[in-house]
């Protein structure tokens, strides 16, 4: 990447990553991306609560150049229209500016997954999940309502589907999948001690194991395929807001790609699922 393109986004991801005091400097700017381009560094040192050599530290970690270079870079990110958003909502926002930071950043997000989303994972994770004897989809804390809207989704498609959230039911089912299974892990952080082992189990055992997981954690050493959804929230502190949106639509993707495998004649299957619900509903009412 040429260190003039997407400086903000560049921050943002690597906001987990970062000393406390270098992710002091990284919220001062993203607070404040146009007052720092006219700053100097001992303004901004001062807006941060850092020192000066922590700043410029900061900024060749990003550009590879002091801070004189990376308010060019950071000029140069804003006046290309990069996307940006305080994602830290401030005890004093309104209801609608707390609304629109939540909406910009799943917007955010979104665009970023699908620009890294190998098109050829995807494919590959699809023919594994539509040739499936049985699938099994684990996810814990955050990741748990996850899983189960991915069974709620692939259920419809007849299939043996279950989602687990359960550490120990997890860990047996694993341990009973068998050549010809598939299970789907999620994992916003990727370093879950209890899904990386139910991973290991899970392979051993022979079953294709795809991760949905942050690319190069301790997770994906024991998936068969890893479909990448890098960080961009801090998990330690915050429970996961507008990333958990990307792995729902990824779900989706996934989900829609089996179902388009399964041909039009499997479209007599899914209206008999919906004329199976139909008298649970009130009628829809004319609007006048």
């Amino acid at each position: 990447m040429n260190k003039h393109e997407d400086i903000i986004r560049k921050i943002q991801e690597r906001l987990s990553t970062l000393s406390k005091s270098e992710r002091k400097v990284a919220e001062a700017i993203l607070a404040d991306p146009k007052t720092t381009i006219h700053s100097s560094i001992a303004k901004l040192a001062a807006r941060a609560e850092v020192s000066e050599p922590t700043v410029n530290r900061f900024c060749r970690s990003l550009i590879g150049s002091g801070f004189p270079d990376f308010k060019v870079s950071l000029a140069q990110s804003l006046a290309t229209g990069t996307p940006y958003v305080n994602l830290n909502v401030e005890p004093d926002d309104a209801p609608g500016a707390v609304t629109a930071k939540i909406f910009e950043a799943a917007k955010n997000n979104l665009t970023r997954a699908q620009d890294i989303l190998p098109e050829a994972l995807i494919s590959r994770a699809v023919d594994v999940l539509a040739q499936a004897r049985r699938i099994e989809f684990y996810g814990l804390g955050a990741s748990g309502p996850v899983a189960k809207d991915a069974h709620h989704k692939f259920f419809r498609l007849n299939m043996p589907v279950v989602a687990y959230t359960d550490i120990l039911v997890q860990r047996m089912a694993a341990a009973g999948t068998h050549p010809g299974d598939a299970v789907v892990i999620i994992s916003y952080t990727g370093r879950t001690l209890p899904l990386i082992e139910t991973a290991r189990v899970a392979r051993e055992a022979g079953a294709a194991v795809i991760g949905i997981t942050n690319p190069g954690s301790p997770l994906t050493e024991h998936c068969s395929i890893v479909l990448p959804i890098e960080e961009t929230e801090d998990t330690d502190i915050y429970t996961p807001m507008s990333s958990r949106i990307v792995y729902l639509t990824l779900i989706d993707a996934l989900a829609t790609g089996v179902l388009l495998k399964r041909g039009p004649e499997f479209n007599a299957h899914l209206k008999k699922l919906k004329q199976s619900v139909q008298d649970t509903r009130l009628p829809k009412v004319e609007k006048k």
